[in-house]
């Protein structure tokens, strides 16, 4: 390939992703599957832009070894440890079960037994890249279903390993051309392990600090790539998965001061190369075997996701997973893998597939990594809610305290705001939408009921119609703005306080009928704002002054820019810059008077500045 086609190669493969996968994302339906969907129009069976797509995706699994790399270093040695019991339990009873089934399955549909057993062993591999990049994106990763699912993939890629090493005994046992078991192969295999293992603890934080002494950043990520591909190579050179050596690298550094530095380092080159991992998927997409049978492979992919989601529901539910997760947890490992791709290509050279066997496998199993966003989608969209819907507790009972405050939302915002009233002998009816968080409430002592204050009838049976004040204080943005609407709609003499996420918000707040807010994080940022002037040099009452001053100019320019809330976006974003350089000039004229005083007297005067306006 010439230097020419390789640039227009790298044109098409970026300009593919960065069409399909912002559509994919606006659609709902993730990353991932914008990819796979770039792949095939870009591929041999779309408009044939591209025809290697099986070398692209042996380059591209490099991104996969990334990936475990990055996750390896999130895990250091003890957490390991202790996930023990569900990469072994959980992990290998889905290999083990998912691995008979469908052997049985095979037998039964007149495959030898040899040939049934490893189509078997190669279809029970999920895919991590896919799982993984699916968890993540969603930040599913540190759920307890999310957890369980890296356990299982976990397993599944030590699994390869005697996997590989069994099937030339199959092919023996197949009648099929073979060298037979190489024991001293697997001998070397335990001894790169170890090497890895050794050299890791004794040489790799040492040499970090050497490279990190240079204050060349350029270096250090030259290192990062270096590591990971010498550990992956000297996997590949035993017969082992290059993406497990990678993984053990990570967790040797799991517990150094570099982790940090590493991971961002190497994040631009794992998002890349995934992405390549996928297109290069989609593009491996034989369509003329679906073409030629189009029953039996949809049969056979929606089989594989049918069998293998069916073994981790159950298995799931066996080790104890929220009921809620169950779902997500079985449907985003139900797809086949790409070491199934390394498995039937390797079942291929010694004999025990012949080559039509292992492309409708390699179909059947790209076919199945397609179903795996569509799933997720759909478990976002109608099962978890559904479930959620259903696990939750009934709403508690609700009666008018006869308070005169109603809080609504007891997080982080709302209890400092009910711990003031109460602190000051007023009382407040608190509502909570969370079931988990009213249980921890409740343990401290605070007398919260549970429901949504969304909801009219609640709001009524709270006592709104007789309050003097609603306090929105929920987590919800866009539930926020519905709350505020329907307590101006139904209850006009209760006054509405809210708290806001930024100034957007707060417009859009004012429109639906609040009648006070505040910024979540604007004093703390004006706090933190006055700290930084004393570092630099104000005293501690001419930093306090700027910080008040600043308040007040900042809340008139708030309520002068909601006056054109309804004009067009660069109307108000000139006028928003207009204002922002109207106030720097106007701090600092007052600075300058300041500055024309007497050293005896200026810190005893306090500047004058204009009253913020009522709210």
């Amino acid at each position: 390939m010439d230097d020419h086609s390789l640039l227009f190669n790298a044109f098409i493969y970026l300009l593919a992703a960065v069409i399909a996968v912002p559509i994919s994302k606006r659609l709902g339906f993730g990353a991932v599957l914008g990819y796979l969907l770039a792949g095939v129009v870009i591929g041999p069976w779309g408009f044939g832009l591209i025809a290697e797509a099986e070398d692209i995706l042996h380059f591209a699994e490099f991104g996969v070894v990334l990936l475990l790399f990055a996750i390896g270093l999130e895990l250091d040695p003890k957490r390991l440890w202790a996930m023990r019991r569900p990469i072994l339990g959980l992990g290998g009873g889905q290999v083990v079960l998912t691995t008979g089934v469908l052997a049985g399955v095979g037998v039964l549909l007149g495959l030898a037994p040899a040939i049934a057993l490893v189509a078997a062993m190669g279809l029970s591999l999920s895919s991590t890249a896919m799982a993984l990049q699916l968890l993540n994106e969603k930040n599913l990763l540190p759920t307890p279903a999310g957890q369980s699912g890296f356990s299982v993939l976990l397993f599944q890629d030590i699994a390869v390993i005697p996997m590989l090493a069994v099937i030339p005994l199959l092919a023996i046992d197949n009648g099929a051309t073979a060298n037979g078991f190489d024991w001293v192969a697997l001998l070397k295999a335990i001894g790169v392990i170890a090497l890895i293992v050794i050299l890791g603890r004794l040489l790799l934080r040492p040499v970090l600090r050497l490279i990190a002494a240079t204050g060349l950043r350029e270096v250090f990520t030259a290192f990062s790539l270096l590591l990971v591909i010498g550990t992956a190579l000297l996997m590949a050179a035993v017969g082992m998965s290059m993406a497990l050596g990678a993984f053990l690298a990570g967790v040797l550094l799991a517990e150094s001061e570099y982790r940090h530095a590493l991971e961002s380092d190497i994040e631009p080159f794992k998002g890349l190369l995934l992405g390549l991992f996928f297109i290069a998927v989609g593009m491996s997409i034989d369509f003329g075997i679906l073409l030629r049978d189009p029953i039996i492979t949809a049969a056979l992919a929606l089989g594989l996701v049918a069998v293998k989601g069916v073994i981790l529901f159950v298995l799931g539910r066996i080790y104890g997973l929220p009921s809620q997760q169950l779902p997500m947890f079985a449907l985003v490992l139900s797809q086949g893998g790409e070491f199934a791709f390394v498995l039937f290509g390797v079942a291929q050279m010694t004999g025990v597939f012949a080559g039509e066997m292992t492309d409708t496998l390699i179909v059947t199993v790209a076919l199945s990594m397609l179903t795996t966003p569509l799933l997720m989608v759909l478990n976002d969209r109608f099962i978890t809610p559904r479930l959620d819907r259903g696990t939750a507790p009934p709403m508690d009972a609700m009666e008018d305290q006869g308070h005169a405050v109603i809080i609504a939302g007891f997080g982080r915002f709302g209890q400092i705001v009910g711990r003031l009233l109460h602190a000051n002998g007023i009382d407040a009816t608190v509502l909570e939408h969370d079931p988990n968080h009213i249980e921890t409430l409740r343990r401290f002592h605070f007398k919260v009921f549970y429901g949504d204050a969304g909801r009219l009838d609640l709001l009524r049976a709270a006592g709104a119609e007789k309050a003097r004040m609603l306090v929105v204080a929920i987590d919800d943005r866009e539930g926020m703005l519905r709350l505020v609407e329907l307590a101006r709609e139904n209850f006009p003499n209760l006054k509405v306080v809210t708290r806001a996420w930024d100034v957007p918000h707060v417009f859009e707040l004012l429109e639906k009928g609040a009648d006070v807010y505040e910024r979540e994080t604007f004093e703390g940022a004006l706090r933190l704002g006055e700290r930084v002037l004393k570092q630099l040099g104000f005293t501690a009452w001419r930093a306090k002054q700027a910080a008040h001053r600043f308040r007040a100019y900042d809340e008139q320019t708030l309520q002068e820019l909601y006056q054109h809330y309804h004009e067009e976006l660069d109307v108000r974003a000139r006028m928003a810059a207009d204002a922002r350089e109207r106030m720097r000039e106007i701090m600092q004229a007052d600075e300058d008077r300041l500055a024309d005083r007497s050293d005896g007297d200026w810190q005893q005067a306090a500047p004058e500045r204009p009253a913020a306006p009522q709210e």
